[in-house]
């Protein structure tokens, strides 16, 4: 069974950044994007990718990457296609600034799903290091009217059904839905395929496909974001004062220690 999958993908910050690099511009609410740091693909986007890609060792087929965004770094955004993904549509438009409103990059992922024609099976990556919200994959499938599975580390299809073990705390259970359906994907699944100097020279080779709000049909004005960002800010850490409790001996130190706690009254 030769497969269509379509792939999520997310350029976001680099979530290795050091901390004092991190920068909020809290009149704007946005991240300031640090100079000479180059962002990168979210992580579970790119095990979202390897599942689509084992799918397509197994049965052939087709991997198209669908990225959401305004400004992308081309040989960042095109490590999917260096892996091994036939193809890249990005959503690159002014009204498709950085958001933390799920349900408005719900509505315009939808959107190009449908543009793009049928489809077996989305993979998704399971949350983006940016926003953490989890909650975009889930949105698609509740707007393209699909069954939806989370958190898989491992994805298989037969008989027109997508089989996923699924991790809970404990271990993991095992769930199937009828396709096409959609299916986030955790770190459980296992390292991400490495790209090859010949994967890197064919994605450099081939041109993304650009759709902007116009081609998906979408006006903007009507697609009103739900979530109204008050502040953002970065939370300051409250260091607290350490003190040493010296001793001639452990029993002398627990002793002056127990002292100490019981004239601040913690005991």
């Amino acid at each position: 069974m030769s497969l269509n999958i379509i792939v999520t993908a997310k350029q976001v910050l680099d979530p290795e950044i050091p901390a004092s690099a991190f920068k909020v511009d809290r009149q704007a609410r946005r991240v300031v994007t640090p100079a000479n740091v180059p962002p990168v693909v979210n992580g579970f986007d790119e095990y979202a990718v390897e599942a689509a890609l084992r799918l397509k060792d197994a049965h052939g087929g087709k991997v198209t990457v669908l990225a959401m965004g305004q400004s992308f770094v081309m040989n960042v955004v095109k490590k999917p296609l260096s892996m091994g993904a036939d193809e890249l549509v990005l959503l690159q438009d002014e009204g498709f600034a950085n958001t933390p409103d799920s349900f408005f990059t719900a509505h315009v992922l939808a959107a190009a799903i449908r543009k793009l024609g049928p489809f077996d099976l989305i993979i998704c990556g399971r949350q983006a290091s940016d926003w953490d919200n989890a909650q975009v994959p889930l949105g698609v499938a509740e707007i393209l009217g699909l069954p939806c599975v989370t958190i898989a580390q491992k994805v298989e299809v037969a008989e027109g059904r997508v089989r996923v073990q699924r991790v809970i705390p404990d271990g993991y259970e095992e769930v199937e839905a009828p396709l096409p359906a959609l299916v986030t994907v955790s770190n459980e699944l296992g390292q991400p395929r490495y790209p090859t100097v010949r994967g890197i020279m064919a994605a450099n080779r081939k041109a993304p496909v650009v759709w902007k709000a116009q081609d998906l049909g979408l006006d903007l004005s009507r697609l009103q974001p739900t979530i109204e960002l008050r502040d953002l800010l970065v939370p300051e850490s409250n260091r607290g004062q350490c003190e040493l409790i010296a001793g001639d001996d452990d029993v002398d130190a627990g002793r002056k220690l127990a002292l100490k706690l019981r004239e601040a009254k913690l005991i």
